[in-house]
C-alpha cells in the first residue's frame, strides 16, 4: 500500500533559507532605489516573493503529490531566475558595474554560506533575522550597486541549489513515482488479483484509469498547464518522462 511521505521542513532547507533572504532585501530594495508603483518594482518582488512560496508550498505538496512538488519547485526557480535579470538590467541600465564571480566582494558574500550550513538533518540555528544580519553589511549598503551585485550572488545561489534539488526529486519521482501513482498501481493490482482470483466472475465495468498504450502502465490525470489545452485533463503516463504516452478524456 502507498504511504504518505513525510512533508513540510522547508525552513531547514538551504534554499528557503536563502530565497527568504532574497526577498526580504529585494522588498527594501526596490522601496528604496524604484518607483513603488512601477510594474518593475512589482514585478521584482513578486518573484522573490514566488521564489520562496513555491519552495514551501511545493515541500508541503510532497507528502501526496511528487509532481505537484517538482512542478512548484521549478517556478521558484524559474522565479529566481527572472528576479536574476531583473538585477542584471538594473545594473547595466545605470551603466553600473557587475561583479565578476572571483572578485572579492563576490566570493565574500559567498563564502558565508559555508561558514553557516543548516542543511537537514542539523537543526536551524539561526533565525531569519540573524541569517539576514550576516550579509547586512552588503544588503543594507548605500550603494545600490553593492546591494544589487550581493542579491546575484545569493540568487545564484539558491539556483544552484534548486537545481539540485530538482534533479534529486526527478530521480525518485522516476524510481519511486509519487503517493497518488503508487495508489494508481496499487488499485489496478489489486483488481487484476480479483480478476484472476475469480475468473468465472462476469466481466466488471471498464477500469476508469487507462493502461499507457505505449508501455503498458497505468496512468495518471493531469491538467494540460500551456499550449491550446491550457486547463483540459487528460490521461498522462506515470513513467514520464521516460514515457510520454497519453490519452485524451
Amino acid at each position: 500500500m502507498a504511504k504518505l511521505r513525510p512533508s513540510g521542513g522547508y525552513r531547514d532547507l538551504r534554499s528557503f533559507q536563502i530565497a527568504t533572504i532574497v526577498y526580504d532585501a529585494t522588498y527594501w530594495f526596490c522601496e528604496r532605489y524604484l518607483e513603488p508603483r512601477s510594474r518593475m518594482s512589482d514585478q521584482m518582488v513578486q518573484a522573490a516573493r514566488s521564489g520562496r512560496q513555491n519552495i514551501a508550498e511545493g515541500s508541503r505538496a510532497s507528502a501526496t503529490s511528487s509532481q505537484t512538488e517538482l512542478r512548484l519547485v521549478n517556478v521558484a526557480r524559474s522565479s529566481l531566475e527572472e528576479l536574476l535579470l531583473d538585477y542584471e538590467d538594473f545594473l547595466r541600465h545605470r551603466r553600473l558595474q557587475k561583479w565578476a564571480p572571483d572578485a572579492p566582494e563576490a566570493l565574500a558574500v559567498r563564502s558565508i554560506g559555508r561558514k553557516h550550513p543548516s542543511d537537514p538533518p542539523d537543526p536551524p540555528d539561526l533565525t531569519d533575522e540573524q541569517r539576514y544580519a550576516l550579509y547586512a553589511r552588503w544588503l543594507d549598503h548605500d550603494d545600490p550597486a553593492i546591494r544589487a551585485n550581493a542579491l546575484l550572488c545569493l540568487i545564484n545561489q539558491a539556483n544552484y541549489l534548486l537545481d539540485k534539488q530538482i534533479a534529486a526529486l526527478e530521480a525518485q519521482f522516476i524510481e519511486e513515482g509519487g503517493y497518488s501513482e503508487q495508489l494508481a498501481v496499487a488499485r489496478l493490482e489489486e483488481r487484476n488479483r480479483k480478476r484472476n482470483a475469480h475468473p468465472s466472475d462476469p466481466p466488471d465495468r471498464p477500469d476508469p484509469i487507462p493502461v499507457c498504450p505505449k508501455c503498458s502502465k497505468p496512468m495518471a490525470l493531469r491538467t494540460a498547464q500551456k499550449g491550446a489545452k491550457t486547463g483540459k485533463q487528460f490521461w498522462g503516463c506515470t513513467a514520464y518522462p521516460e514515457c510520454k504516452g497519453l490519452v485524451d478524456i
